[in-house]
């Protein structure tokens, strides 16, 4: 009888899925506060479609299906669905940005291809690019500012369970990751007043700093408001190129991975 109650006594093991989608948000939380490249995005796109793809098991257990669909947690199983829209619209926003981006881009390294830089054509396509990236900034300034906003209304339910914990968790990492890809969108001199990866890394060493300060966006605009030679330019047109294919991928696969959470939280409250 004794023996049966220290049996007892030990914690139960968390489900193998928990553990898993533990570690993920562990990893991201760890690379949160590394320097921005579009390397360490990609990877971290890559993180975030994991751990959604865990997100989505959790969700078809039988237990957590439950426990969200009783009543007195409905109000937290709503904001997770409210939540779960809110990822899809700042997913969304990237996507736009990047596909508007790649196709001036496109058309830019078309003009230089065949005319090289001599040529009213390229001078009015490269104003035609440099006034798209004004409009895609303003865009993303205003989904930054409203993705902050939305730190402020997580986790405010005293009273919860811990896959409601989790989901809460797992939006609020998505966000910042999100916010990391759209700060590196805009360029490191427009964002840094503002974006909370830059206050994250303020501790870090000035070289990190500097390193975050390059990206492939930047070094476009900067080569294409002081155009001299046709082949430098064309190479940082083709690294950046190859920068938001790979940014799109991971969205396009990660925006997929975020609709099946959102179609499981809506099968639970209809159930």
């Amino acid at each position: 009888m004794a023996s049966h109650t220290r049996s007892n006594s030990f914690p139960s093991r968390p489900h193998p899925i928990i553990e898993e989608a533990s570690e993920q948000l562990c990893r991201l939380r760890s690379s949160a506060v590394t320097s921005i490249s579009s390397s360490s995005i990609s990877h971290k796109l890559s993180g975030l479609e994991n751990l959604h793809d865990c997100v989505e098991r959790l969700l078809q257990l039988p237990l957590n299906q439950q426990a969200l669909a009783q009543e007195k947690y409905q109000k937290c199983t709503n904001e997770l669905l409210d939540g779960s829209l809110r990822l899809l619209d700042v997913c969304s926003i990237a996507k736009e940005a990047l596909q508007q981006t790649k196709e001036c881009l496109q058309d830019l390294q078309s003009i230089i291809r065949r005319r090289g830089c001599e040529s009213g054509v390229l001078t009015s396509e490269v104003r035609r690019y440099l006034a798209s990236r004004k409009m895609v900034k303003k865009t993303i300034q205003k989904a930054v500012v409203n993705t902050r906003s939305s730190f402020s209304s997580l986790n405010k339910e005293t009273e919860s369970i811990s896959i409601v914990n989790m989901l809460r968790n797992v939006e609020a990492i998505t966000l910042t990751v999100f916010e990391s890809l759209l700060s590196f969108i805009l360029g490191p001199k427009a964002s840094s007043s503002w974006s909370l990866v830059s206050k994250m890394m303020q501790s870090k060493r000035v070289a990190c700093k500097e390193e975050a300060e390059i990206n492939e966006f930047a070094e476009v605009d900067a080569a294409l408001k002081s155009l001299k030679s046709a082949d430098s330019v064309q190479n940082q047109l083709n690294n950046l190129e190859s920068c938001i294919q790979d940014q799109e991928e991971g969205l396009e696969s990660l925006f997929r991975q975020l609709i099946k959470t959102r179609v499981s939280l809506l099968n639970i409250l209809n159930h």
